[in-house]
């Protein structure tokens, strides 16, 4: 699949996959997608749905202005968080159905044959990751680690080349730690 001027085949180069404890949720992970080893994408959720899990790109809270003094707020706060004024309760834009829209993706695909192939890439690496819980000894990885994502310069002045992605967990000999880094091989 190809993407923009200048970027070439975009490739999923990494997906970090952090299980949520409670089963009984709907929310069943959050994840972070690493493409062409240069850009990453973090707190990806995967949903389980009727039809099986999803994934929900991350979002932030719709906001809007207070009236009077202008301050930002959240559509459901019934009071403005800077000056303390009663906020109007139907200045909500909504949906053909009625529902209100209180959240919009931050980063999203814009076209569904993107969408479906980040989501399969990542409903692949969260079965994966979900197996691998099942087994005894099973250490979660940590998806928020900035670990090589911020590489220093070299000291002859020239950056570092990326990391070679992880084929799987490492651990150590004495089995207590274990790598940072899990690649689910999915390029």
């Amino acid at each position: 699949m190809k993407f923009g001027r200048g970027l070439g085949k975009m490739k999923i180069t990494e997906v970090r996959v952090k299980l949520m404890s409670d089963r009984d949720e709907k929310l069943k992970a959050f994840c972070t997608v690493t493409f062409n080893n240069s850009f990453v994408v973090r707190d990806i959720k995967i949903i389980e749905g009727s039809s099986g899990p999803f994934v929900a790109m991350p979002s932030r809270k719709v906001t809007d202005h207070c009236s009077k003094c202008g301050g930002k707020n959240h559509l459901r706060a019934k009071y403005c968080n800077e000056c303390g004024a009663r906020l109007d309760s139907n200045r909500m834009k909504r949906f053909k159905r009625g529902r209100a829209r209180l959240h919009t993706d931050i980063a999203h695909p814009i076209n569904s044959d993107c969408r479906e192939w980040i989501q399969s890439e990542i409903i692949t690496a969260f079965q994966q990751e979900r197996q691998l819980a099942s087994q005894p000894g099973y250490v979660p990885i940590d998806i928020d680690t900035d670990d090589y994502y911020f590489n220093e310069e070299l000291k002859d002045g020239s950056a570092p080349s990326p990391p070679k992605p992880a084929r799987g967990r490492e651990r150590s000999r004495d089995g207590n730690s274990e790598k940072d880094s899990f690649n689910t091989g999915i390029y």
